[in-house]
């Protein structure tokens, strides 16, 4: 999801999709899944951006489907290593993989995969997306874009990412370059550390989760610039602009998240499952809890988010060679 002046953006079509008849979801077959606990691995750590949203859909699955979602975090290597886990598991329905924009984003940075994401899994259905800010340290004398380009152009300055390769580095590779500035790139093992060195000072800017910021937002220990948004969110960040009014038309970034299976999943485990989770998804109180902390819900048929995939690894293919990102 960026750059999308031309076209509707990714984001916003499957949102559109969600609401149409088209992708209205196919009727759950009457079957026994699950009978067990059904794992719901998450390829980052705990306490993280996705975690937050897959903890609180795997409570909600749990309770409509009559079974505990056990949330297991298998961090590492740009989510590959629980990417990895998920791809070999039996295709029962009792191991499913909370997966982020990683998912398209892992051929590029990492061609010697053991397994192809894009036919590793079969998808079940798109659940959020957090759309992506613009921080700076509050000591930097910046209070929007354009000064932040004079800043950078006049002091040396860097920016930070929560790892090489991922949504937040590819985010401010994308804001650089909208803005035509160059800036020294930082990576963490995670957002925790980045934002500590952005609210210290060792850093400059970031371009961070909207999920995983408010709390310093909120707190004065950093200040937003912008919303990598194509419209404002006035309840959450009032008076924050978009990237696009601040002069980078179209600029749109998001951390997408989904949930799918491993290749060869019974289609009844499929539909069932899909259909629990846009029930979810459309519950008044759900959406609305998601939305305070700045997280968009989403929804889509199966066929609709495998079509996603394929279509951003594509897109964010160009964007890593772009960006001359290299796996370790």
């Amino acid at each position: 999801m960026y750059f999308c002046n031309t076209r509707k953006s990714a984001a916003a079509a499957l949102l559109g999709c969600a609401l149409t008849s088209f992708c209205s979801a196919a009727a759950a077959v009457n079957i026994t899944w699950p009978q067990q606990p059904v794992t719901m691995v998450v390829p980052f750590p705990p306490g993280g951006p996705t975690d937050i949203v897959a903890r609180q859909l795997a409570k909600q699955l749990a309770q409509r489907l009559g079974q505990p979602f056990v949330v297991e975090n298998r961090g590492g290597a740009n989510a590959t290593i629980g990417m990895q886990h998920v791809a070999t598991a039996k295709p029962d329905g009792y191991t499913i993989l909370y997966n982020t924009s990683s998912i398209a984003l892992s051929l590029a940075l990492y061609p010697d995969l053991s397994y192809d994401p894009t036919t590793a899994f079969d998808a079940v259905s798109t659940t959020a997306n957090v759309p992506l800010v613009v921080l700076v340290n509050p000591k930097i004398p910046v209070d929007n874009l354009q000064q932040l380009k004079v800043h950078v152009a006049a002091h040396k300055t860097s920016y930070a990412s929560s790892g090489m390769g991922n949504i937040t580095h590819l985010g401010g590779f994308l804001l650089n370059k909208g803005l035509d500035i160059k800036a020294l790139h930082v990576p963490y093992k995670g957002s925790a550390p980045a934002m500590v060195d952005l609210m210290g000072g060792q850093v400059d800017y970031m371009v961070n989760t909207l999920n995983d910021s408010l709390s310093a937002i909120r707190g004065k220990k950093v200040k937003i610039l912008a919303l990598a948004s194509l419209q404002r969110n006035e309840q959450v960040l009032p008076g924050v602009p978009t990237v696009d009014e601040a002069g980078v038309k179209g600029f749109e970034i998001g951390a997408w998240q989904g949930v799918v299976v491993p290749r060869g999943t019974p289609q009844p485990i499929i539909d069932k499952l899909n259909k629990t989770i846009r029930d979810t998804l459309d519950s008044p109180d759900f959406r609305a809890n998601l939305q305070k902390q700045g997280t968009e819900t989403l929804g889509s048929t199966p066929e609709a988010y495998r079509q996603f995939i394929l279509q951003e690894t594509k897109r964010w293919k160009q964007v890593v060679q772009e960006a001359g990102v290299k796996s370790n």
